[in-house]
């Protein structure tokens, strides 16, 4: 049995905790329920996207690192390399969080 929570729980999670917060979170894809990777795109009041995966630790923990940056010249590549993901892994959920501090909210999802 994985110690890992299904994706969809987490999902849920993410939300609740932005609306804590303050913030604002949506699912714009939805995954496999139980075993689909959950990816995060953090923004504040629409601005400077940011995307973070999970990665794998050497100490075998999978934590959240940005692995994409939005290009404020160049929104409609960010917009793009979303839909390539998406694309490439339909398991995938996407959540868009819209939260002011986006590297502390990431570190309580961790």
């Amino acid at each position: 049995m994985s110690d890992r929570i299904p994706a969809h729980l987490e999902a849920g999670a993410i939300l609740r905790l932005a609306e804590s917060q303050g913030g604002f979170g949506t699912v714009l894809a939805k995954g496999e329920r139980d075993a689909g990777t959950v990816l995060v795109v953090t923004t504040y009041r629409g601005e400077a996207s940011t995307l973070y995966e999970r990665m794998p630790a050497l100490d075998g923990s999978r934590s959240f690192v940005a692995t994409k940056n939005e290009d404020p010249e160049n929104r409609q590549e960010f917009s793009e390399y979303l839909t390539r993901r998406r694309r490439q892994d339909p398991d995938i959920w996407l959540i868009e969080v819209d939260i002011a501090n986006a590297e502390r909210f990431i570190a309580q999802i961790a």
